[in-house]
């Protein structure tokens, strides 16, 4: 299967190199071509000057993207070229299902297979190949792009039609932003209480409230470090997807705020964890 890979963010570059190691032939585009091209360099893959370029020749396009605005536009580029018939799409993006809905009606008239196929983990899990793919779309596409799956994650499950992936994609969000402001806010009450991180984040961990995301974020906290593997503008925009969709619980609420105060602060390129900084 021969892919071709839109999108080298922080997610994209270790995604592809996993490709590249399973033995795919993959040509890569990027909207900053030096980056595509010093990438190339270091892995061997090819390079795609234009977005119509990077569709010819394939049989399978991914997109991994920043939002609904940066899909759009490149599938109008897409779109634009003479696209081979059979492709296989496949958007590994956090987008709105609303979007993916329209998206694969959209190309489903150029006979085109559309898969929505977000993500559930950040940067290391992407370089060791442990995310979790969650799909939406038909049965016979999914087990087209299985191979694909198997090489970038350690399970892929498709939820249901069109837009399934996406939902659960922001259901899991939702999920991670509520904990991760309620671990700021435990950090918070401590420290004024005398105890530090250094001291509540290694108890946290061992207890019942333990979890993967308390235990990746201890470092950052303890040392002040907010270099972004998961930027808090980026939860932001999938809270409010989720709210776009019907997220209209408390937390969900109270977290749809703080992160929109946090970012108008100027924190949205820093990690997620910086809502500490800004509730303090």
């Amino acid at each position: 299967m021969k892919i071709g890979w839109a999108g080298l963010g922080n997610m994209g570059r270790p995604m592809v190199r996993n490709l590249v190691k399973a033995g795919f032939e993959v040509t890569v585009y990027n909207r900053t071509v030096a980056k595509a091209d010093e990438f190339a360099k270091e892995t061997g893959v090819k390079v795609a000057g234009t977005p119509a370029e990077l569709v010819t020749g394939v049989d399978c396009v991914i997109t991994m993207v920043s939002d609904d605005a940066a899909l759009q536009e490149i599938w109008g580029q897409f779109l634009a070229a003479p696209i081979p018939a059979g492709l296989l799409a496949i958007d590994m993006s956090t987008v709105s299902p609303d979007t993916t809905k329209a998206m694969a009606a959209r190309v489903g008239e150029k006979g085109i297979a559309y898969l929505d196929a977000p993500v559930s983990g950040s940067v290391k899990p992407a370089e060791d190949k442990q995310l979790v793919i969650l799909v939406g779309g038909q049965q016979a596409d999914f087990e087209r792009a299985k191979p694909v799956f198997d090489s970038l994650g350690k399970s892929a499950t498709l939820l249901g039609p069109s837009g399934a992936g996406n939902y659960a994609k922001l259901a899991i969000n939702a999920f991670l932003g509520i904990t991760v402001q309620g671990l700021a806010e435990a950090v918070i009450f401590a420290r004024k209480h005398g105890i530090g991180p250094d001291q509540l984040l290694p108890l946290i961990n061992e207890s019942a409230v333990g979890s993967g995301i308390t235990k990746v974020k201890t470092a950052g906290i303890v040392n002040g470090n907010y270099a972004a593997a998961f930027a808090l503008k980026l939860l932001a925009k999938d809270i409010r997807l989720a709210r776009e969709q019907g997220l209209d619980t408390p937390a969900g609420v109270t977290l749809s705020e703080v992160l929109n105060g946090a970012v108008k602060e100027g924190l949205g390129d820093e990690d997620m964890i910086a809502i500490l900084k800004y509730l303090e």
